[in-house]
């Protein structure tokens, strides 16, 4: 048999483009000789679609593309299409089987995740039943993400054996490892039910997800037979008689590809036409920066410096350097006069200086802030913001102020890993100065200010993070991983102390396991502490 794998990249709620994509790309794959055709889960209304689905008339208008679909679809190839479905009052998850013009089987997910990003029990009801089709003298179970996920779960033990197929609809998103346990789990799913196992996995970002795709087929035995590129739209063909393996990408170019992937759609799908940044000369931006080229394009990218008296020569020279570098626009807008207007306009209630100097340091993001919003109205350009997830995660970023834009593309990234890559993006042309690599990070809002006087060292404070925060160990973990139990306890109230901050943050790309976003919902007013 030949399977054709569609990894699409449709966008939520655009029913009647997803169909049109649907169509393009069964009609081409067909030409090609397929005669079995997948698409991603909820290919046809993008995913997750949220609360759209308690919306009736949107599953309404969903069912009316379907009709659209199997009136358009090319006939002679069986093909499974992922979509919301209302049936009899209840709405589910559903992959639909059409084959010459009609519906020959309905398959609704029963295993319904209701955890991390997902939130799928409070909008489908779960099916009950397996699905077995018949084609080309092939015996074919259908399953949609998560019923795979458990290879002794309720979903695979319903299926009565022998099949010669297994096909699962996905859209699993990516994080940093995810494309190592995806395998493994179906791999253990294809050896129990002793079949060929055909993952379609979504491509491309939505919100805070990225879709990293790499479709692929795995064999009865758990080898892996065929496998699609990641972070690209592409079509799996497979037969017996012939089969591709993309090779995995390394953590570092993976963690890129899905931030600019995340980017560039987050911006395609919203209708940004360029996009800016307030580029320092710091590391941050710099990486913000050269993601923003990557991904959009020289000229859809505008940056602007804004140094105050505390700027450095050195970082103005960077940002100047940097954006020439990439051939992009760079506007220079010091903040000096605007600086000692607020201050003098604030002098009479200032009677201690000293006990302002916090104020004085957010009061210089927050013109900051108010600038690069402007030139954003003035132009309806989407202004990126630069802070990373150790910042966000110890409350060292100021709201209204260097918090200020509409998508937080690096909110997910630690700054170690902030680091890394950036010395791999330079090892593949050098846009970034390297001065800005080996410079001790610093906010420059105050003399000799480094991140140090208010921020462990980053190589001390990520580990944490990542244990406390993706791995919920309280300080009784982590002081048995070894950690100082002083620096712990310091780490713990900062994240717990900076969740009102978080919470009024822009949306960006998870790359890790548990993001602040969607991931980790913990209340503002909390006094829990461990």
């Amino acid at each position: 048999m030949h399977a054709a794998l569609l990894q699409i990249n449709p966008t939520v709620g655009a029913l009647r483009s997803n169909a049109d994509l649907i169509i393009q790309e069964a009609h081409r794959a067909a030409d090609a000789g397929a005669e079995l055709l997948i698409t991603p889960e909820c290919a046809l209304s993008g995913y997750p679609p949220e609360d759209l689905i308690l919306k009736d008339h949107f599953c309404a208008d969903c069912q009316n593309e379907l009709d659209r679909l199997i009136n358009e679809l090319p006939k002679e190839p069986l093909i499974l299409i992922g979509t919301p479905l209302l049936r009899n009052g209840k709405k589910h998850n559903a992959a639909i089987a059409i084959q010459n013009g009609t519906i020959v089987g309905e398959y609704y997910k029963q295993l319904l995740p209701n955890y991390g990003v997902f939130d799928e029990k409070r909008l489908f009801a779960p099916g009950t039943e397996a699905l077995i089709l018949n084609h080309t003298g092939k015996k074919i179970a259908v399953h949609i993400c998560e019923d795979s996920w458990e290879p002794e779960g309720t979903a695979v033990t319903n299926i009565e054996q022998p099949i010669d197929l297994l096909i699962n609809l996905s859209a699993s998103p990516y994080h940093r490892g995810k494309q190592k346990d995806r395998l493994r789990i179906l791999q253990q799913t294809a050896q129990s039910l002793s079949t060929t196992l055909l993952y379609c996995n979504l491509i491309g970002g939505q919100d805070e997800l990225v879709f990293d795709g790499s479709s692929m087929v795995i064999a009865p035995d758990g080898s892996l037979i065929s496998r699609a590129p990641a972070f690209m739209t592409h079509t799996l063909h497979w037969n017996t008689a012939s089969a591709e393996i993309t090779p995995p990408l390394n953590e570092l170019s993976e963690i890129y590809e899905a931030l600019k992937l995340g980017l560039h759609d987050y911006v395609e799908k919203t209708g940004f036409k360029k996009v800016v940044i307030a580029l320092s000369g710091g590391i941050d931006s710099a990486l913000v920066l050269a993601l923003a080229v990557d991904a959009l394009g020289t000229d859809r990218v505008i940056s602007v410096t804004m140094p105050s008296r505390y700027s450095s020569s050195g970082t103005l020279q960077d940002a100047i350097d940097m954006a020439n570098r990439l051939h992009i626009p760079i506007h220079q807008i010091p903040i000096e006069p605007l600086h000692h207007q607020f201050q003098n306009q604030l002098t009479s209630i200032w009677e201690n200086k000293t006990s302002a100097e916090l104020t004085d340091e957010n009061l210089q993001a927050r013109i900051r802030g108010n600038l690069i919003m402007a030139i954003s109205n003035e132009f309806n350009w989407l202004v990126l913001t630069t802070g990373n997830k150790s910042e966000m995660a110890m409350g060292y970023c100021t709201l209204y102020g260097d918090m200020c834009g509409g998508f937080a593309l690096i909110k997910d990234v630690p700054k170690t890993t902030v680091f890394d890559l950036c010395r791999w993006r330079n090892e593949q042309s050098e846009v970034i100065p390297p001065e800005i690599i080996n410079r001790p990070p610093s906010a420059e809002l105050r003399p000799d200010q480094k991140d140090t006087d208010s921020l462990p060292p980053y190589h001390q404070l990520d580990p944490i993070l990542e244990a406390y925060v993706e791995q919920d160990l309280g300080i009784d973990g982590l002081i048995s991983a070894g950690f100082d139990p002083d620096l712990a306890k310091r780490v713990i109230h900062a994240v717990e102390l900076s969740e009102y901050k978080r919470r009024q943050s822009p949306p960006g790309v998870k790359i890790t396991p548990r993001s602040f976003d969607r991931d980790r919902r913990m209340p503002i007013v909390n006094r829990y502490r461990n």
